[in-house]
This record gives structure tokens, C-alpha cells and sequence, in this order.
């Protein structure tokens, strides 16, 4: 733990937590005072019942297998928003973390290669003749599925807007990468999308098909529009 004397000398900063049986970062957080320390006392304080997330059953893991976590403080002096782009940064150095969302702005300047860099910047300014929901999917899930499975379950949107729309667009760090029309929106549960687990309680996906060809060249390719690109957003979804 840190004296509040240290703590004051760290000010923001950012931290990794660290598998001491492998060496592998398994989460990056950011924070001050104690914040670091607070992952290994919240799986202390958790029962052997209670379900947890990736991250405490890895503390508990190491802790039963008589190790402990090591954290490791990567900058410190920072303002908050210093600590936010740090801490994106080295979310996407470390792609084996278990960390729930991506950092600040990693769908919008993360991690890119050389030639999405060019093909993102280069490419024309999208301009919306239908109503559409906008949805950011994850780089790492499009490249595992297909992007009709990354983009169809399971969101936060409104079911009644959702309904309204023409098309649904996945957009994936500025560039849309597809164009499809829903069928229908559903609750996200295992009845409606067989397959998954779980209920997702609050959230919608749909059903459907890739938008015609014709109504696809209108996007496909293309980026978004700056206004609609707002730096630090975190939510996934837009209504165009």
C-alpha cells in the first residue's frame, strides 16, 4: 500500500498487473492513491460462490497457487489525461489483457497499421441518405468473425430508433466496413440468438442480411464524418 505521502508524489498514473508465474500483463489500468491495489483486495473480499470476471479469477488463481500479483507502476506524474492515453496505449501493446472495453479513443486513433492509417484518412467523408444505426465493433472480433457476427449482438440501443432505421453500419476505428438491413431487432438472449450463453439483460441485437449492393457502395469504404467521430466517446452506438 502507499503512504499518502507517496501517493500525493504519484499523482495520476498508469499500472500494469502482472502473472508472476509467466510474466504476462493481464490488465492496465489507470488511477491514484491506492487504486492499484484495489483488483487483488476485491478478490479477497469475494466469496468462493460469487462469479467473477477474467481478471479476479486470475488473482485468485495466483493467489492459490501461492504467488502474488505484481504491480507495476508504468507513469506516474500524470494529469488524467495523460493517464488516458497511456493507458490505451498499453492496452493495445498488450492484447492478451483482460480488460473489458478498449481505452480512451482506441476505435478512433488505437492501434493501426501503417496501411489503415492511409486507407482511413484517404478515404472519402461518408454522406448518409438513410436512416441508420452506427455501431463500432471491436478490430479483434471482426478479424475472428465475420463482421455481421461482430455487429448484430448484443447492444445498448433503442429499440424503437433501432427499429426505424433503413440500415445498420459497422464501423470499425472511423472506416465502415459493412452495411446490412435488419429484419428485426430482439432481445439479446438464448432464445433469440441461439448460440450464446447467456441473457444480456438490457440489450438488443438483430437479425438480417447485407444491404444491396448499390445501397452498400454508398458507404462501404468510407469514413465518418468528423462531427460524428467525438474524441473520448465512449459509447458504441450513433443515430444517423
Amino acid at each position: 500500500m502507499f503512504s499518502k505521502f507517496v501517493a500525493d508524489k504519484l499523482g495520476y498514473y498508469v499500472y500494469r498487473l502482472i502473472d508472476p508465474r509467466n510474466g504476462e500483463t493481464f490488465y492496465v489500468g489507470k488511477g491514484r492513491g491506492n487504486r492499484v491495489f484495489e483488483h487483488v483486495r476485491g478478490e479477497l473480499h469475494a466469496s468462493e460462490d460469487d462469479e467473477l470476471n477474467d481478471k479476479l479469477k486470475r488473482i485468485r488463481e495466483i493467489r492459490k497457487d501461492r504467488f502474488e500479483v505484481a504491480h507495476v507502476i508504468h507513469r506516474h506524474g500524470l494529469t488524467e489525461e495523460q493517464a488516458f492515453e497511456v493507458e490505451a496505449a498499453l492496452i493495445d501493446a498488450y492484447p492478451e489483457v483482460t480488460n473489458l472495453v478498449g481505452g480512451r479513443a482506441s476505435d478512433e486513433r488505437g492501434l493501426m497499421h501503417a496501411n489503415q492509417i492511409i486507407e482511413r484518412y484517404e478515404a472519402p467523408e461518408a454522406v448518409f441518405s438513410h436512416k441508420a444505426v452506427v455501431i463500432n465493433v471491436n478490430r479483434t472480433v471482426a478479424e475472428r468473425e465475420s463482421v455481421y457476427a461482430a455487429v448484430r449482438y448484443a447492444w445498448k440501443v433503442d429499440p424503437k430508433k433501432a427499429q426505424a432505421a433503413q440500415l445498420v453500419i459497422a464501423v470499425e476505428q472511423g472506416l465502415i466496413i459493412g452495411v446490412f438491413e435488419a429484419e428485426r431487432w430482439l432481445e439479446a438472449t438464448p432464445e433469440n440468438f441461439p448460440g450464446t450463453t447467456e441473457p444480456r439483460t438490457g440489450r438488443w441485437g438483430f437479425v438480417g442480411k447485407e444491404a444491396p449492393k448499390d445501397v452498400a457502395a454508398q458507404y462501404l469504404g468510407h469514413r465518418l464524418p468528423d462531427s460524428m467521430r467525438k474524441r473520448g466517446a465512449a459509447n458504441p452506438i450513433r443515430y444517423v
